[in-house]
């Protein structure tokens, strides 16, 4: 687990509090839950042959998987983002793509466009580098926004419209977004419409001198990565089995108290002083879907307010805006999200 607050349990509240599913009667069985945790320990686990460290990536993005979000990641460059989605796409039996934004890249590069057939002398459909179930956008605010603008309808909808015509991208669909800090040459800020596509914002820091150390001694050898994904990492699931999982984590019960906890902490980052920009509905819908599935991967159908708590920052740290007097001050986004977690009740029996 991260050290950081987010992915990590801080609200203090006891699960014994909250009902069993024999006393809710709930449609959840037991053998299933019991499935979706042994596939989440099964995953991590294959993915540390090969990945190490960055657990707040590793259980933010398998969090968004199987919640049909998708991730925006703030990082330098070097620290394993493409081996990590090629490792993930190898765990999951996924196919993996990448595109790398440029300030000339345009929209057509990145969802396809018509080509003209000589033989049959009609325009055909040649499909762009989106359509993959695992797509890495390397440094996706290198772009400017029209090009961005090309992945709104992809990421919300799973689909490519051109000319008319409507193209469905394969399912699952997880959109893995790098951007650089917004002090980095070259970059520019991404729109608010294309940050709220995103479920989470995760930042991937350096690795400690331990995971550091580990990453010499298991990379410096030289070997192909493409041998060493299929030698040593095994496939322990399937497009059609990450689906069903999906449809699991959504019967995952949030009962009403915990859907007004979430409701409170949305609402409350409109009216924070230090926010000039608060959460919009579909951040609540983004914690009350990785919730249910942060449930599931712990074998409970039903979610508690510590499965909340720990998505709140990186649900929400992407969605809200500083006034221009709390950045004079120095203040950060994610010390006033604390606050607003610890200005608001938890639910309890």
């Amino acid at each position: 687990m991260s050290s950081d607050s987010s992915f990590s349990s801080s609200s203090g509240a006891d699960d014994s509090l909250w009902p069993s599913s024999q006393q809710r009667g709930k449609a959840l069985d037991a053998q299933s839950l019991i499935k979706v945790k042994q596939l989440y320990e099964a995953i991590t686990s294959e993915l540390s042959k090969i990945y190490v460290g960055q657990e707040e990536l590793v259980q933010g993005t398998l969090t968004a998987l199987f919640s049909g979000g998708h991730v925006l990641i703030e990082s330098v460059p070097g620290l394993g983002k493409t081996l990590f989605v090629r490792t993930l796409g190898r765990v999951l039996g996924c196919e993996c793509g990448r595109i790398q934004f440029t300030a000339d890249l345009m929209p057509s590069d990145i969802t396809g466009a018509p080509v003209y057939d000589m033989q049959k002398s009609t325009f055909q459909f040649r499909a762009g580098p989106v359509f993959t179930q695992f797509l890495l956008a390397d440094e996706i605010n290198r772009s400017p926004a029209k090009t961005h603008a090309a992945l709104l309808e992809i990421m919300q909808e799973y689909r490519v419209t051109v000319d008319g015509t409507s193209h469905e991208v394969p399912r699952p669909f997880l959109v893995l977004a790098t951007q650089n800090p917004l002090e980095s040459e070259g970059t520019y800020s991404l729109p608010e419409a294309q940050l709220d596509r995103f479920m989470f914002k995760l930042h991937v820091d350096y690795p400690s001198a331990e995971q550091e150390a580990e990453i010499l001694k298991m990379h410096s050898q030289q070997v192909d990565l493409n041998k060493r994904l299929e030698t040593e990492i095994n496939t322990v699931a399937s497009p059609e089995l990450i689906l069903s999982v999906m449809s699991l984590c959504s019967e995952v019960l949030i009962e009403d108290r915990l859907v007004g906890y979430i409701n409170q902490i949305v609402r409350a980052t409109r009216d924070w002083p230090a926010f000039h920009l608060g959460a919009s509905p579909r951040a609540g819908l983004a914690l009350m879907q990785s919730a249910r599935a942060l449930a599931a991967f712990s074998g409970r159908d039903y979610a508690v307010p510590d499965d909340v708590v720990d998505v709140v920052i990186p649900a929400l740290r992407h969605r809200v805006q500083l006034t221009a007097e709390s950045e004079i001050e120095g203040r950060s986004i994610d010390e006033e999200l604390r606050a607003v977690l610890a200005s608001i009740e938890v639910p309890r029996d």
